[in-house]
């Protein structure tokens, strides 16, 4: 399918490239308009690359991130909005401090939605990608994106909400990005192990072991874009702050996965068209009319 339009909302720089980071490749690829809209400059993040933590990196990090960043777009091939906000950390300790005054997770949302709004109408995308309630994990700037994003959905097409944001869009399908799936990481930490390998998936599972949740279970889209594994891994390494080489997102390589897992996950969280379960397809069920 080509000609329609994909908005994925993202967090931070680097979110856009652990998540959902082939589909928007593909889809870019085939013709169709794929975006990228980053909430936050990502200042707040550590430096999680060894290589990385060197003078004048942490003291220019807003506009190395902003590089970072356009180097990854450039990689999957997508359009790139900044929303301006401040990143807000992750809280850290019992109990947890304050969030920074003025960061994007204090920002109500339907102020943040407004800007989400301003946007859909402007790009019109037929298809919204974001974040679980949960957050994928509960940053609290992703916990923002999707409070504001659920409340985008239900106001971009009423033309009686904020007329001067421009003219209404009703897009017609909305997704939440699922990355972290056990059942592919913990396939990709025994094959590690076989070959006699270290794994750096071993804490994650462990995590997942203590907190157990199946997302495969709510999983119900999962497109096929393995072809596009090496546009996401040329996004991830652009992440170069944030991505360590030698850690889990980049322990298995592309081709390892093309065999054993071809696929990125989606959640079809919201629809105004008919489609049918499972998906391996985000634009299923779209007319070609609503190009």
């Amino acid at each position: 399918m080509s000609g329609f339009r994909l908005l994925a909302i993202h967090a931070h720089p680097d979110d856009e490239s652990s998540k959902g980071a082939a589909t928007t490749a593909r889809y870019a690829a085939e013709g169709n308009r794929a975006m990228v809209l980053t909430c936050t400059g990502g200042e707040r993040g550590d430096i999680l690359n060894p290589a990385m933590d060197r003078p004048g990196v942490l003291e220019n990090i807003i506009d190395i991130r902003r590089e970072e960043m356009a180097t990854a777009a450039e990689a999957l091939g997508v359009e790139h909005v900044w929303l301006g906000h401040e990143d807000s950390g992750l809280p850290q300790g019992d109990p947890l401090p304050p969030l920074p005054e003025g960061c994007f997770a204090l920002v109500p949302g339907m102020d943040v939605a407004e800007e989400f709004v301003k946007i859909i109408r402007d790009f019109k995308p037929h298809v919204i990608i974001t974040y679980d309630e949960n957050g994928g994990y509960p940053h609290p700037d992703h916990l923002k994106v999707h409070e504001a994003s659920m409340i985008a959905w239900e106001k971009a097409g009423d033309p009686d909400f904020a007329p001067e944001l421009g003219e209404p869009w009703t897009p017609l399908k909305l997704y939440y990005t699922h990355g972290f799936v056990h059942q592919r990481m913990k396939m990709f930490h025994d094959l590690l192990l076989a070959e006699g390998r270290t794994s750096p998936y071993g804490p994650m599972l462990e995590r997942w072991e203590r907190n157990p949740a199946d997302i495969m279970a709510r999983v119900t889209t999962q497109v096929e874009c393995s072809e596009y594994f090496p546009h996401r891994e040329a996004a991830l390494r652009a992440h170069a702050t944030q991505i360590d080489p030698a850690g889990a997102f980049l322990a298995t390589p592309a081709e390892v996965q093309q065999q054993l897992w071809p696929t990125e996950e989606f959640e079809l969280a919201k629809t105004r068209v008919a489609t049918s379960l499972p998906e391996d397809d985000l634009f299923a069920g779209i007319p070609a009319d609503k190009k």
